[in-house]
């Protein structure tokens, strides 16, 4: 279907009934149904790539339903200059999509996980999270270096990574103190454009491997990043969509349970909880690697890692235990933060708080 668009830069989206006043979801096999549920995405060609997953998987759990899709621009999206660790607001790409959650005119709302805040609006849930993407970094070489480096640890000392996260900036302070980094903002189109031009700066970017995937640019990764492969780890929630709804919408939560994967959702509970006890986000370096240990996915393994800004100092740490429920995940991922604390990472998190004014939850972006 064609994405249904506001004007550009516009946060007010079009009056759809509300959803309340739908027919409640009792729908036998092969009954007809005027029901047309709305959902809510940012206008980014990442996004609605995003969005059409979950639009194409309702369809097909539910055929006998309506869906429209409805874009439009975040607050992030309209300033593409303020480098992100310098927002203070705690909801940069899901604020004014929540509002018309709120409202009820979005019946639901799709997020790349890692940009939905860790402490949601009090009338407003993770309705779903769907099977994960690769959730690593990558490393994206200007497009003249590809066959003269391949990795990180390859570039010359000197050498300029692109990347808006501090997060991935402060890691590689740390592995890579030979390397500088300078902000990039905007689309990956416009990043990749930035990084290719003949009198571009950048040598490389890091970008999130699952966005470069669903966009159809994977052959532009030169090295997949994880802790054994260039030592950084990834963003708490990356690679998954989480989709966001109203607090006690029992009919579109029902709607979203075949879309649902236990084993990501586990998983990225556990790393959500990590980061709601650290209070972090993309403002603060936290790095996190989760995986399943056996073909059961009862058993979690997590390695995490808080870094200060100019990454000269560094608390890290891995836990395995079983979560085999949810409530177990919640718990698992608060015991990780809680163990980190003790080791010396709320002073590194209290410095960066002080220093750069940061709080709250500033969420970082897939692309």
């Amino acid at each position: 279907m064609t994405p249904l668009t506001t004007e550009a830069g516009s946060s007010v989206l079009p009056d759809i009934p509300n959803a309340s006043d739908s027919p409640a979801l009792q729908l036998p096999p092969g009954a007809a149904s005027t029901t047309t549920i709305h959902i809510g995405s940012r206008k980014s060609v990442l996004a609605l790539i995003q969005t059409q997953i979950v639009h194409d998987a309702l369809q097909a759990a539910w055929p006998e339903l309506k869906y429209e899709i409805h874009a439009m621009n975040t607050m992030g999206d309209k300033n593409q200059v303020t480098p992100l660790h310098n927002f203070g607001a705690k909801s940069l790409w899901t604020h004014e999509l929540e509002a018309g959650l709120m409202e009820g005119k979005l019946d639901l709302i799709v997020h790349s996980l890692k940009d939905m805040p860790t402490q949601l609006p009090p009338s407003c849930k993770v309705g779903a999270i769907l099977a994960r993407e690769d959730p690593r970094d990558a490393l994206v070489l200007k497009s003249s270096f590809q066959t003269t480096y391949t990795s990180l640890a390859s570039l010359p000392a000197g050498s300029i990574i692109g990347t808006s996260s501090v997060r991935r900036a402060a890691q590689i302070a740390r592995k890579y103190p030979h390397l500088r980094f300078v902000d990039v903002r905007g689309n990956v189109g416009t990043r990749l454009a930035k990084l290719d031009a003949e009198d571009g700066v950048y040598t490389a970017l890091i970008l999130a491997a699952a966005g470069l995937r669903r966009l159809g640019l994977g052959e532009r990764i030169s090295q997949s990043l994880d802790a054994e492969s260039g030592g950084l780890l990834h963003a708490v929630g990356q690679g998954a969509l989480g989709v966001e709804i109203r607090e006690g919408d029992e009919r579109i939560r029902k709607l979203l349970e075949p879309l649902e994967d236990e084993a990501t959702t586990r998983a990225c509970l556990a790393e959500r909880a990590l980061m709601r006890t650290l209070e972090g986000g993309c403002s603060v370096p936290i790095g996190v690697e989760t995986s399943w240990v056996g073909e059961d996915s009862q058993t979690l393994r997590m390695h995490a890692i808080v870094v200060s800004l100019d990454g000269s100092e560094a608390v890290e740490g891995s836990r395995q235990e079983r979560v085999g429920i949810r409530e177990e995940a919640g718990a698992f991922g608060r015991a990780m933060a809680l163990e980190l604390m003790e080791r010396g990472a709320g002073k590194i998190l209290g410095d960066i708080v002080s220093k750069k004014g940061v709080s709250g939850d500033v969420s970082g972006k897939v692309e």
